[in-house]
């Protein structure tokens, strides 16, 4: 526990950090802290919070900086929320862009709109699908090769090539599609996969393997859709916390390139309520020590369907960011709910 003087001495030195980039000096917080405290009480206040681990003294100065765990306490306890300009003009055309008919062009201005706004890395997860399909069909590529043509109810089609143990003839292939769209069309794909284990028994074995084998493929494939969307990966390359150390970059570089990490990453968020501060070092959700993550879930029609967010360096305004993301999540979840 702090006490108040040293709460205040703390967010002082965490906002100053933020601001201006450089390690902060007993000096620079006599003046700021608004304290009528001598230079020596304010040193021995710094001392403490170093000793508990939320302010560090890199080697190159005598001023502090925060820690991962200095952040976290300010973000969940000293934070004040800024607000932010709905009338902005980049929201103006926001909402000029984000057509409700066209459900990947809100993602991807959406994450364009991040990226403008906070000046480091937009995110966005496009919404979930339910995994339901409308049709399938069997087509024979050849022996032991069979494509699985795969409809959503919303004209998504996928295609998914399957290896069959033996070869099959267009006749049976028919016969399975019929059986499948007759009595299973409108279920998800994991609806359909338990009915089938139940009535494998009654099916002749060898279509009961094909489709099963469909099944999988099907359900791959609806994972597979959810791609992650990212915009202003360059703005990085102007953050001075990452300087010109082009080892860090490169990873940083490479953590975008992977989009089933970015989405794991992502998908943390999914599960909590409102906008979420996750801080590299303080936990294996950010890969990086030298990243922060602000993000939310984003809902459709009261469902939560998917998850936008800012990626940027660990010295961020976390107050704006908060603000940014919120407005952000609240105008994709309109544009996509609206008939």
């Amino acid at each position: 526990m702090l006490d108040e003087r040293a709460r205040t001495l703390l967010k002082t030195l965490v906002e100053r950090y933020i601001a201006d980039g450089q390690p902060v000096g007993s000096r620079t917080l006599s003046k700021a802290c608004g304290l009528e405290l001598s230079p020596a009480t304010i040193r021995n206040v710094m001392a403490d919070l170093e000793d508990l681990g939320l302010i560090a003294s890199p080697h190159t100065s005598a001023g502090r900086i925060p820690t991962p765990r200095g952040y976290r306490l300010f973000v969940d306890t000293m934070l004040t929320a800024r607000v932010l300009d709905p009338g902005l003009p980049e929201m103006a055309v926001a909402r000029e862009q984000l057509h409700p008919d066209q459900p990947q062009r809100v993602i991807a201005q959406a994450a364009h709109l991040l990226s403008n706004l906070s000046s480091f890395v937009g995110v966005v997860t496009a919404p979930r699908k339910a995994g339901v399909f409308h049709h399938i069909e069997f087509l024979r590529l050849g022996e032991k090769r069979v494509l699985v043509i795969l409809v959503s109810p919303d004209g998504d089609v996928q295609n998914r090539v399957i290896f069959t143990a033996r070869d099959y003839g267009q006749n049976e292939l028919v016969e399975a599609t019929n059986y499948l769209n007759h009595h299973y069309a409108g279920l998800s794909i994991e609806e359909v996969r338990q009915r089938l284990q139940g009535e494998v028994k009654e099916l002749q074995g060898e279509i009961a393997a094909l489709m099963q084998a469909a099944v999988q493929a099907g359900s791959q494939a609806m994972e597979e859709s959810d791609p992650v969307v990212v915009s202003g990966e360059r703005n990085l390359l102007a953050v001075q916390d990452f300087g010109h150390d082009m080892g860090s970059l490169r990873k940083l570089f490479d953590l975008f390139e992977r989009k089933t990490e970015l989405m794991r990453l992502l998908d943390v968020s999914s599960r909590a309520e409102g906008v979420r501060i996750y801080i590299g070092g303080e936990s294996r959700v950010v890969p990086f020590e030298e990243l922060s993550v602000v993000s939310s879930p984003y809902e459709v029609d009261g469902r939560v369907v998917g998850t936008l967010g800012v990626i940027g360096p660990t010295r961020m305004a976390y107050d704006r960011m908060i603000q940014i993301v919120d407005i952000t999540a609240r105008l994709v979840g309109n544009a996509l709910s609206q008939k």
